[in-house]
């Protein structure tokens, strides 16, 4: 079950982090899988060390995504599965949030997913299948944080997006859903230091950061033909770090 063989995978920021973690999973399914990420260079490294393939790709340009998919489709045959997981998180305050970051993240994070998604869909509805997996968060959708009322707003608009869109393709045999990583170890995190990691884990039930396969295994479950009477859902991955009411709830299960 959930083999992904003969499949053919495009995974959007897949060079590193929880990109990554998406396309080994894809990959160890037996997919084909490109990925499709602004750093060319991180992309060819990544691709070689676990088996994929690379392409330069800036998700806000439609013509370069049009080209890219265009490409995909000519050298494989065809596009079974997108997952739109490119996205940026830069923290700011209200009082010093500015227009132009709240235009980029909001370009970068939700209009890319619906470029990437509509070119994807050209390619999918002729065959009557298909299987796209946004990358969004539990930020925004249920849980705030300081600093990133932005980013959540880019991730809450994922959702709605993804609610609807998948009215319009289930017909198809196309599904769209949604992964909600909760905090996920990625270097980004790691730079925060080992006082800052530990200090995240204390509050997750399980007691310790996500791994980016953690993610990646869930991505693939929803790409498989399994998946196929799921669509418009989304699938928390956080370790039960949503779940407790209080701090005390988390220590009272010890």
């Amino acid at each position: 079950m959930f083999s992904l063989k003969n499949r053919v995978a495009i995974v959007t920021g897949g060079a590193s982090g929880i990109g990554r973690g998406i396309v080994e999973s894809l990959v160890e399914a037996g997919a084909t899988v490109v990925i499709a990420d602004l750093n060319e260079a991180a992309a060819q490294h990544t691709a070689q060390e676990v088996g994929a393939h690379a392409k330069k790709l800036d998700v806000t340009n439609r013509e370069q995504v049009r080209t890219v998919f265009a490409e995909v489709h000519e050298e494989f045959g065809q596009i079974d599965v997108l997952c739109a997981n490119a996205g940026i998180f830069p923290q700011a305050g209200l009082d010093t949030l500015t227009d132009e970051q709240w235009d980029t993240i909001f370009t970068v994070n939700t209009k890319s997913t619906f470029i990437t998604v509509q070119e994807a869909l050209k390619f999918m509805k002729p065959r009557k299948y298909g299987r796209i997996v946004i990358t969004t968060s539990i930020t925004g959708s249920h849980t705030g944080y300081p600093g990133w009322s932005h980013y959540g707003a880019t991730k809450a608009a994922q959702q709605g997006f993804m609610r609807g869109a998948s009215l319009e393709v289930a017909r198809d045999g196309i599904t769209i859903n949604g992964v909600l990583p909760g905090n996920i170890l990625t270097d980004g995190l790691r730079d925060q230091g080992e006082e800052y990691l530990a200090q995240m884990a204390r509050g997750i039930p399980a007691l310790r950061l996500g791994d980016p396969r953690d993610i990646g295994n869930a991505a693939a479950f929803l790409a498989s033909t399994e998946a196929g009477y799921i669509t418009g859902q989304t699938l928390i991955v956080d370790g039960g770090q949503i779940l407790p009411e209080s701090p005390e709830a988390i220590l009272q299960a010890e």
